[in-house]
């Protein structure tokens, strides 16, 4: 088959049954530069499914045309979806769109031609829109099934080898941010099991679905304010990178690259550590370690300080722990005000000159059994800057120290 056969079947397979590309966006991005043929679409036609092509499929297709594949990360919820519901052309002359325009060529100095050419493209995903909602029947929290997810075989060994191949910028970013190499080892494990885990969802159409078009939810006037925010953060950060806005891929919320950067993170802390010139979080490894350890300096990390203190396992201990698990992320407390009500701390340390350290207090659920808690200090707050999840949290630090472990 040759070439451009080749990407005329996989536009048609990526998108609708009908399709004519954007002569020019060809040269630059081929495949994901589409636009449907509204004129040859018919009324069932509306709303159509269309495969979330594998990244590997992609990039070996592109190879075989020699084009470098431009290709992002997925989301921390793990789905399992091989098509996307969409339906063309509903943002054309979408009311929210026209606002969002407006706002975008008032306050940016974007030309509305261009952003009207982009959202005539854009579709709505029902399967966005599906996955962002809660599940109708939440089951109960669990520590130990959540942990299990991540602190297993399969990522800690790709966590290994993640570490040696990126030793020395693992070294230099430690030495740079003051944030610990299996600190950034267990975020990047977690959110994309080392740039494996990378979806397919198009943030363009993620996060106009999300900005115009959110579920009823009780928060959807929160939300949808947040996704309008990061919809126009991604916008302007296409346009000061040159980037082609229907060329990235990433997670159903619109999170980005290898360390999964929604658009305002990656405009706010991304560095080009590799010195290449442009900060690339989808093929770089080394702009990701650079741009997770900036990110966490900038959000308050303690040098040399730790994550978490252990809890000794008494009954008063238990008691005390119980009571100030209040579920809020920042340090509201000090270590003297939970040894004086009983809490006796399970590691070495001289409580009396930790004694005015801030704390707090992560409770750990797990359905019939005895619930788990820590003491979070100051460095675990700032990984939660990253996902406010205390399971997450914790997670990203004991995956880390597994990953140092089995480097030992």
């Amino acid at each position: 088959m040759t070439c451009p056969a080749l990407l005329r079947l996989l536009a048609v397979v990526y998108g609708a049954p009908k399709y004519a590309l954007d002569e020019a966006s060809r040269t630059s991005h081929p495949l994901y530069s589409v636009r449907l043929a509204k004129d040859n679409m018919t009324d069932h036609q509306r709303t159509l499914r269309r495969p979330l092509l594998g990244a590997a499929l992609t990039a070996a297709a592109l190879g075989l045309c020699g084009i470098s594949p431009r290709l992002l990360a997925a989301g921390k919820r793990r789905v399992s979806v091989r098509e996307e519901e969409i339906e063309p052309g509903r943002y054309q002359n979408h009311p929210q769109t026209r606002a969002f325009i407006d706002e975008m060529v008032a306050n940016n100095g974007f030309q509305r031609a261009e952003l009207e050419g982009w959202f005539s493209q854009a579709v709505y995903s029902t399967t966005v829109a599906r996955l962002i909602m809660p599940p109708t029947t939440p089951g109960k929290k669990s520590w130990r099934a959540y942990r299990s997810r991540f602190i297993e075989p399969i990522r800690i060994n790709a966590g290994v080898r993640f570490w040696q191949q990126n030793r020395e910028t693992l070294r230099r970013a430690e030495a740079e941010f003051g944030v610990p190499a299996s600190v950034i080892v267990g975020i990047i494990g977690v959110e994309t099991i080392y740039g494996r885990d990378m979806g397919n969802f198009r943030v363009l159409d993620s996060l106009s679905t999300l900005a115009f078009d959110y579920p009823d939810t009780p928060n959807r006037e929160a939300r949808t304010k947040l996704f309008r925010n990061q919809l126009a953060d991604y916008l302007l950060w296409c346009r000061d990178t040159k980037t082609d806005v229907f060329s990235v891929l990433g997670s159903y919320a619109g999170a980005i690259g290898i360390p999964q950067f929604m658009p305002t993170s990656l405009r706010e802390y991304a560095v080009d550590y590799d010195g290449d010139g442009h900060i690339d979080l989808r093929n770089s490894p080394t702009d990701a370690i650079g741009s997770v350890g900036r990110f966490l300096q900038l959000h308050g990390w303690e040098q040399g300080r730790p994550v978490v203190w252990q809890i000794a396992n008494d009954d008063g201990s238990r008691g005390v722990a119980a009571a100030a698990a209040d579920g809020e992320p920042w340090p509201t407390r000090t270590l003297n005000q939970l040894t004086r009500a009983g809490l006796r701390v399970d590691e070495p340390i001289d409580v009396t000159r930790e004694g005015e350290t801030g704390v707090l207090i992560a409770d750990l659920p797990t359905p019939d059994q005895p619930t788990e808690y820590v003491i979070g200090l100051r460095n675990f707050y700032v990984l939660t800057r990253y996902n406010r999840s205390f399971f997450y949290a914790l997670t990203v630090y004991q995956l880390g120290e597994a990953v140092k472990a089995a480097m030992a």
